[in-house]
């Protein structure tokens, strides 16, 4: 089975609800609290694992409760956890998020995702040489994802680099990573001096740009395309470009062309947004079996 390597991040999600921010120096009741499991790079290795893909997760956590949870939670979701190691210097990473007043405001302390450093990337080359794919986003250091682009790159090894959050890229990287996936924001974050659709043609099969409902946008080489999302009503959108980038993984790395994963990734993510959390909804296989939508040519398992 081919292997995806997920590079990236870890993380515990606290979630408050109440109906207002407190000011400075004020207290107000909440109505809810949840913890969920996070993480740009968790949420994608688990997207893919559920959707078969064999999944190798590299990342650290801390030697704390929350770290111990995290690699708990990784392994009942059929990824492996080989590469993700405990640090004693730093806590677990965390992402403290207020949702009041129809917005959410949102702290995020990367502690232990820090720790992924360049050193760490020498370890796993021989993982790296076995990987059908390496997917990478921008929660752990820049120099360790310039690091795994530049050496999948010389290599021959896939990537696909979710550049969120949103950072400054050179464009001597761009051009080496396989996939790029940004949404709108991070396009034009990018690439300031370029429109949507002069971006697409300068990359053709190479950058999607995540349109939120509307679909996700590419240049097939011969003309600008938008391929549409699956209308559904959303419960909880976070967590959908993650679960899209997992699934597109997983249709690649199965043998689907670009566009055949796009649909793919498309119908996960808008089955994906249909519970609560980055992770809650994220489909199985088999439920993306179960949906009228699914295509004849997505059984390859």
């Amino acid at each position: 089975m081919n292997i995806i390597t997920v590079i990236g991040s870890l993380s515990t999600d606290f979630v408050v609800i109440a109906d207002k921010r407190p000011m400075v120096g004020e207290t107000v009741m909440g109505q809810d609290f949840k913890t969920t499991f996070g993480g740009k790079g968790a949420n994608q290795a688990v997207a893919a694992a559920r959707l078969g893909g064999k999944v190798e997760m590299v990342g650290k956590v801390g030697s704390d409760l929350f770290g111990a949870e995290i690699r708990d939670n990784l392994i009942a979701n059929h990824v492996s956890v080989t590469h993700v190691e405990p640090v004693t210097h730093l806590a677990s990473g965390s992402a403290h998020i207020t949702l009041a007043e129809g917005d959410n405001s949102i702290i995020v302390v990367p502690g232990a995702n820090n720790a992924v450093d360049q050193q760490e990337i020498l370890k796993i080359h021989d993982l790296l040489r076995r990987s059908a794919m390496v997917v990478l986003q921008q929660e752990i250091p820049s120099e360790t994802v310039r690091e795994v682009i530049e050496f999948c790159y010389q290599e021959g090894i896939p990537t696909i680099l979710n550049p969120a959050p949103a950072r400054e890229l050179s464009l001597g990287l761009i051009e080496k990573v396989t996939y790029l996936t940004p949404n709108e924001h991070e396009f034009q974050a990018l690439f300031p001096d370029l429109s949507i659709s002069e971006g697409l043609k300068q990359y053709p099969n190479k950058l999607m740009i995540t349109v939120g409902s509307k679909g996700v946008l590419i240049h097939n080489g011969s003309e600008e395309v938008l391929i549409p999302a699956y209308k559904v009503t959303p419960i909880d959108t976070t967590g959908a470009g993650d679960t899209f980038n997992g699934a597109f993984s997983v249709g690649i790395t199965e043998g689907l062309d670009i566009e055949t994963s796009i649909r793919f990734g498309n119908l996960a993510a808008a089955l994906s947004i249909q519970k609560f959390g980055a992770q809650g909804g994220m489909p199985t296989l088999k439920e993306m079996k179960e949906h009228p939508a699914y295509e004849k040519t997505w059984n390859f398992k």
